[in-house]
C-alpha cells in the first residue's frame, strides 16, 4: 500500500490517480476531499502533518509514502527527523519526496530551510529514498487565470527571463515510477521542463489556447513584491523574487531527468496549458 500526502494539489491529485491506475492500494491524505473525490478504491485520511502523529493511521500497513511539504511542514515545528522515524517504525520501507531545484543551486536560502531540513533527515534516515527536486511549476500560472479570463492581459515581473517549468503531471509521473519499480534508491532527480520559456512567451501559449491575443504587461520587482507579498511569507517572498528574475545558470538549464526515468520527453508549457486550457478561458 502507497501512502500519498498533500492529495488534492497539482502533483498528489495526478499521482492518485496514476498508482491506483497500475493497480496499487493508494490512501490519499490532505484535509478534505476534492471535488469529484477519489477513483474508486482510494482510501482518504483527513490528517494535520504539523502533528506528526496525525499521520500514523494512515502507514499502518504501507510499503511506501509519498512525502510533500506543503504548508503544514514548511514552516518551524517537531525536527524532521522524528517524522521519520516514525515513518520508519510504521514498517514503511520506502519513501519518496518532493522537494525544491533550490535546496541544490541555492543551499543557504532561508526560504527553503524545511525542506533542506527534510532532505538531510531523510538521507540518515535508512529508509529507502528518492529526491525529487523540482523546478519552477507551470501550474504556477494559474495565478494568472482571472486576468487572462478577464481581461485578457498577464501582469508579471520579468517578463523576458526564461526557466524550464516543470508540468506538476511529470512530478507526478516520476514519482510513481520511484514508488513502485526498483532502480530509485538514493537518488535526487532535478525535475524541470524541456525547454526554458519567458513570462511573456507563456502568456502567448496561453493565448494560443484561448484563442485571443493575451496581452502581457510587466511589472516592477516592487511592484510585484507588493503584490505578492498579501499572500506570500516575508521570508519566501525576496528569495522568490531572486529567482525570477536573476536565476542561476543551473536553474536555467534543462534537465534530462524526466526523460531519463520515463522514457519520454517532458511535458512542455504548451502541454500544460492545454491542459488546463478550462480555467483560463
Amino acid at each position: 500500500m502507497i501512502v500519498v500526502t498533500g492529495a488534492t494539489g497539482n502533483v498528489g491529485r495526478p499521482l492518485v490517480s496514476l498508482l491506483v491506475a497500475a493497480g496499487e492500494q493508494v490512501t490519499a491524505v490532505s484535509r478534505q476531499v476534492p471535488d469529484g473525490g477519489f477513483p474508486e478504491g482510494v482510501v482518504h485520511l483527513a490528517a494535520d502533518l504539523a502533528d506528526f502523529s496525525s499521520l500514523l493511521p494512515a502507514l499502518e500497513g504501507a510499503d511506501a509514502l509519498f512525502l510533500l511539504l506543503a504548508g503544514d511542514l514548511n514552516g518551524p515545528g517537531a525536527p524532521a527527523a522524528e517524522l521519520l522515524e516514525q515513518v520508519k517504525a510504521a514498517g514503511v520501507e520506502r519513501v519518496v519526496m518532493l522537494s525544491s531545484q533550490i535546496n541544490g543551486t541555492r543551499p543557504e536560502a532561508a526560504s527553503h530551510f524545511r525542506l533542506r531540513e527534510f532532505e538531510a533527515a531523510l538521507r540518515n534516515s535508512g529508509l529507502v529514498y528518492t529526491v525529487l527536486q523540482a523546478g519552477g511549476f507551470a501550474s504556477n500560472t494559474y495565478a494568472w487565470a482571472e486576468g487572462v479570463r478577464g481581461q485578457r492581459t498577464v501582469h508579471a515581473p520579468f517578463a523576458d527571463v526564461a526557466l524550464p517549468v516543470v508540468d506538476p503531471a511529470d512530478l507526478a509521473a516520476v514519482a510513481a515510477v520511484a514508488l513502485r519499480e526498483d532502480g530509485h534508491r538514493e537518488q535526487v532527480y532535478v525535475l524541470t521542463g524541456p525547454e526554458a520559456i519567458t513570462p511573456r512567451q507563456q502568456a502567448a501559449v496561453l493565448g494560443e489556447v484561448v484563442g485571443a491575443e493575451v496581452a502581457f504587461v510587466e511589472l516592477t520587482r516592487e511592484q510585484a513584491r507588493a503584490h505578492l507579498a498579501r499572500f506570500v511569507p516575508a521570508e519566501v517572498l525576496d528569495g522568490t523574487l531572486d529567482i525570477l528574475g536573476s536565476p542561476l545558470p543551473a536553474e536555467q538549464r534543462v534537465s534530462p531527468d524526466v526523460e531519463r526515468v520515463l522514457g519520454r520527453p517532458a511535458r512542455s508549457y504548451a502541454d500544460w496549458a492545454r491542459a488546463a486550457a478550462p480555467a483560463f478561458r
